[in-house]
């Protein structure tokens, strides 16, 4: 795929929400390797309000941290630069759309899947930042339709809820809109500046697996490790989506059940700490 827009977005009146300023410098910095602690902490202390949400965010039981942070500067020494990113680039999606019960679901659920999923991708020995920015972004065309058609798509979203299969949704996408979510998902990522594979991995996530096989082999390690991440956040059977996409994606099928299972564990018990 190139980095060029969907052209069927020229032909809609869907606008996708800017990436704040901060969210767009964080992305081009943690696209390179040399970024400091530092250098993240300055981009994110750039903006109070987002500053002090990160802050709040990583004083929550979630994250497990062990001593109250007071400044970006520790969150990031105890979390780490790519954790404090993904946070404050969640936090910045959500500052781009008004808040609903649809959207809490929506990024609750991205919180949660971008967390395991580069916590995982640690284990796995896959690229982390892009695994982490890549589950927080996999639904993010469905939050840009909860803006574009309040009124409609939310009853969209709650007849194929839970429904692993994404085929009726799709269709029923683009029978409203003439494109489905992902199309929209996939030019959000370009916009805000993320990796072209995190922009494959969320346009290739609901389509048939099968077409995975078309894509390069990070790109299908990053879906294998999704399709594992989203049945363990749905209380699936992980190990048998892991036994039919590990392969696909160059990645041994026990190998990725026990990380994502294993960090899925680990996030519940420091969430249970509450």
């Amino acid at each position: 795929m190139t980095n060029r827009p969907d052209p069927s977005l020229r032909q809609l009146d869907i606008e996708l929400p800017a990436s704040p300023a901060a969210t767009l410098k964080l992305s081009e910095l943690m696209g390179n390797e040399d970024t400091s602690i530092p250098e993240v902490a300055e981009v994110i202390e750039g903006d109070l309000a987002l500053a002090s949400a990160v802050v709040r965010t990583v004083n929550s039981a979630m994250f497990g941290v062990l001593r109250r942070v007071e400044t970006v500067a520790e969150a990031v020494l105890y979390l780490g630069m790519r954790e404090v990113a993904a946070i404050t680039l969640e936090l910045g999606l959500r500052t781009q759309f008004p808040p609903s019960p649809d959207m809490t679901r929506i990024w609750d659920t991205a919180r949660l899947r971008g967390l395991l999923m580069g916590r995982s991708a640690v284990s796995l020995s896959l690229h982390a930042w892009r695994a982490q920015s890549a589950g927080l972004f996999a639904q993010s065309g469905q939050a840009v339709l909860c803006l574009h058609a309040p009124d409609t798509y939310p009853g969209i979203l709650s007849r194929h809820g839970g429904n692993a299969d994404f085929s009726g949704l799709l269709a029923e996408e683009t029978a409203a809109f003439g494109l489905s979510h992902e199309v929209l998902g996939s030019s959000l990522c370009r916009a805000w500046g993320l990796a072209g594979d995190v922009a494959d991995y969320v346009r290739e996530r609901p389509h048939d697996r099968d077409s995975w096989a078309q894509r390069p082999q990070p790109v299908r390690a990053m879906l294998a490790l999704g399709a594992v991440a989203d049945a363990t956040i749905a209380g699936t059977d992980a190990e048998a989506v892991a036994e039919q996409v590990g392969p696909m994606g160059g990645l041994d099928a026990s190998s990725l059940a026990r990380a994502v299972m294993q960090h899925w564990q680990r996030i519940g018990d420091a969430s249970a700490e509450d």
